[in-house]
């Protein structure tokens, strides 16, 4: 039996406000009470509510506007790390290319999801897509509910549980740390070490999972600390890698901003590189080729995931079906530091 389509008035009766409460919350005032605001937000997830001005704007009142969210601090992500930097310029491009607007929001914080979460269902925008994600971020799924085209960069963890796909681009994260581990060992190294990146992050995650299976199929064990992304993250675990195990002559780190300071803390410890311990990062941000020695490094197309992250949502946005999963290459380049 086909069940009628949520309205504002049933919206309002499940929520125990005003209908012009949840107009006002539909339209992304501020001059609605936080807990009006949240009830009304959960009562249009819980019936599924999507605003008549969705579909109006299919054919006649579109934004040509799309947000990319990045659920940090505006202090990390206009910082020294090129990863930000990079996605930014990739989606602009494309959008650019496609005579679209890019609104970039942050969204680091419950108010910060929920500022996004008003803003995209009064269709300030056409899509959104939400990069550099934490854990099980609820941002895309609660958008996707609201019936707003969402891209991810990577896939969204505890996706598993949802009712649907959420697509995503991303890049070979695993693939790419075992690249480089068992360059190392044949290299000759026979004590490799990893510094993790943030275990609540696909990139984290994934790149851990690599290193464990390259070791795992040589027959050594994991030597591991744990790094944030950040240059001095790098640099403390290389110094709690050194205490643990001071024979360890090789360290694969799982970003290059991690191994600028992996490369510091070994010069600070009297260790030569790659004489002593051989480095190997990930990302291949410029600062890379310039470090001391050059940091050998996992490339990753930053840029392009960017530009693939916008013509994905385009697509989606313009009604085309589109693959659930982008998955780029990676490539590991050569240089002084192993």
């Amino acid at each position: 039996m086909h069940r009628p389509r949520p309205t504002l008035e049933s919206v309002a009766l499940h929520a125990g406000v005003s209908r012009a409460t949840v107009s006002r919350v539909v339209n992304g005032s501020t001059r609605v009470a936080e807990d009006s605001r949240a009830a009304v937000l959960r009562a249009i997830e819980e019936l599924g509510y999507v605003p008549n001005q969705a579909a109006r704007s299919l054919v006649t009142q579109r934004t040509d506007s799309f947000a990319l969210v990045l659920p940090e601090e505006p202090g990390r992500v206009f910082s020294d790390d090129e990863f930000f930097q990079g996605v930014v310029r990739g989606v602009g491009q494309e959008l650019e290319e496609a005579d679209k607007q890019l609104v970039l929001m942050m969204a680091r914080s419950p108010a910060g999801r929920d500022r996004v979460e008003r803003f995209a269902l009064a269709r300030h925008v056409d899509g959104v897509m939400v990069a550099s994600m934490h854990g099980a971020d609820p941002l895309p799924a609660a958008l996707a509910r609201m019936g707003i085209p969402v891209v991810c960069n990577e896939r969204l963890l505890g996706a598993a549980a949802l009712p649907y796909v959420l697509p995503y681009v991303g890049v070979d994260n695993a693939g790419g740390a075992a690249l480089a581990v068992r360059q190392l060992l044949r290299s000759g190294r026979t004590r490799v070490a990893t510094v993790a990146g943030p275990q609540d992050m696909v990139a984290g995650i994934d790149r851990l999972t690599g290193y464990r299976t390259a070791l795992k199929e040589a027959g050594r064990e994991p030597v591991v600390a744990a790094g944030d992304f950040t240059q001095e993250s790098g640099a403390v675990a290389m110094r709690e890698l050194l205490a643990r195990e001071p024979e360890l002559d090789a360290v694969f780190v799982a970003s290059d901003l991690m191994g600028l300071g992996v490369l510091r803390a070994l010069r600070q410890a009297g260790r030569r590189v790659p004489e002593d311990v051989a480095v190997v990062g990930f990302d291949d941000v410029q600062a890379a080729r310039y470090a001391d020695p050059p940091l050998t490094t996992v490339r990753q197309p930053i840029a392009e995931i960017g530009r693939r992250l916008a013509r994905q949502l385009l697509r989606l946005a313009g009604g085309e079906a589109i693959e659930p999963a982008v998955v780029l290459d990676v490539e590991l380049v050569l240089r002084g530091s192993a």
